[in-house]
């Protein structure tokens, strides 16, 4: 199974780094510094004085991981518009997609 993590801060890295510890194939999409540094250095998650390294594969290029099962946009809210187009070429007919975003503006959900 192949997942594709759009947006690597830190939902993105968070879901990345915990989604590693399974079978399926994971990716990031990330940009700048950030992608440089990940491709370098890889992912590290520290929860309660544990530290874990992943080294999912990492890109600034959407098109060059190909159609992937699952695409998780971790991206903040004001981005995704922007960043929509470059997503394309991850979806196919089966393809799911996933929203894990935040930033949302004061007032878009009401209870």
């Amino acid at each position: 199974m192949k997942v594709c993590i759009f947006g690597a801060g830190a939902i993105g890295g968070f879901i990345a780094a915990e989604l590693s510890s399974t079978d399926a194939e994971i990716s990031l999409v990330a940009r700048g510094a950030h992608v440089a540094a990940m491709c370098t250095h890889g992912l590290r998650l520290q929860i309660d004085g544990e530290e874990r390294l992943v080294r999912p594969r990492c890109t600034d290029a959407p098109a060059e991981l190909g159609v992937q099962d699952y695409v998780i946009i971790a991206l903040k809210a004001h981005a995704i518009s922007g960043a929509v187009e470059s997503m394309v070429p991850l979806l196919g007919p089966q393809t799911c997609v996933v929203t894990a975003s935040n930033g949302l503006p004061t007032g878009t959900f009401m209870a």
